[in-house]
């Protein structure tokens, strides 16, 4: 997979290839990064990169003469590859667009600074625009980093185990379970009995029951999206009576 980024502070996005699941990808060819400056395609020798916004108004915006001959030049390079925009008007990102942008094989991400960037940039070079939450940053290099992160992780062989990326929350339009480990007991607290049985017909249909009632719990909005088999439905409603029980017994 490959990645251009096309930014005004290469120092912070090449940050997420320093460490983690993302620093070995990289260090094992899985994927590259590149990131591109604008400010290496300006013919002033200031290096401008911004103006006045027409029409006045606060702040500055991203010049389009530069930022074309920047996408421009990546297209060239990396041929059909997709460029995404992130902005706060992108449409909200979600596990199945990174899915799918793993399978693309590039993508040039554009981040924009200031107040955003010419319209007509958009008009002429970007397929989509993508956001990361409803709120403002400084700047598109955290939802690029955000966006890199994500998609990388999905790529075959990035992470340890083969499942690990299968059984992640989102994949299946639901919220993933909980998870235990070593010690069995902390203040109190003790290991689900089932997790420790051994049976794994038993432990996946506890699982299957803890993501449905924890995405029923903390994102009903999910599951509105989500069509439940019989099997499903009744581990929702068992799952639902368990918690009125306990709610109870307290």
């Amino acid at each position: 997979m490959q990645f251009s980024v096309i930014t005004l502070f290469p120092e912070l996005v090449e940050s997420v290839v320093a460490e983690g699941v993302v620093g070995r990808a990289e260090k094992r060819g899985l994927m590259e990064l590149k990131c591109v400056n604008p400010r290496d395609f300006t013919e002033d020798v200031h290096r401008t990169v911004d103006d006045r916004p027409y029409g006045g108004g606060p702040g500055m915006l991203m010049r389009p003469d530069c930022l074309l001959k920047t996408i421009r030049s990546e297209r060239e390079r990396l041929g059909k590859a997709k460029v995404i925009y992130l902005s706060p008007q992108g449409k909200p990102l979600e596990q199945s667009m990174l899915q799918a942008l793993s399978e693309e094989g590039s993508a040039i991400l554009l981040c924009g600074r200031y107040e955003g960037i010419d319209e007509r940039v958009i008009d002429l070079e970007v397929d989509e625009e993508w956001s990361i939450g409803d709120y403002v940053l400084s700047g598109g290099e955290l939802a690029a980093m955000v966006v890199v992160d994500g998609v990388t992780r999905l790529l075959p062989e990035a992470l340890g185990h083969k499942g690990s990326a299968i059984e992640d929350s989102f994949t299946d339009g639901l919220l993933d379970c909980p998870h235990y480990t070593r010690p069995e007991r902390i203040e109190d607290l003790d290991v689900p009995k089932v997790l420790l049985s051994g049976n794994h017909q038993h432990i996946e249909k506890w699982r299957k029951k803890q993501a449905l009632g924890r995405t029923q719990l903390r994102r009903p909005d999910l599951l509105q999206n989500t069509e439940l088999n019989e099997s499903d439905k009744v581990l929702l409603i068992e799952f639902m009576k368990e918690i009125k029980t306990s709610e109870v017994k307290s």
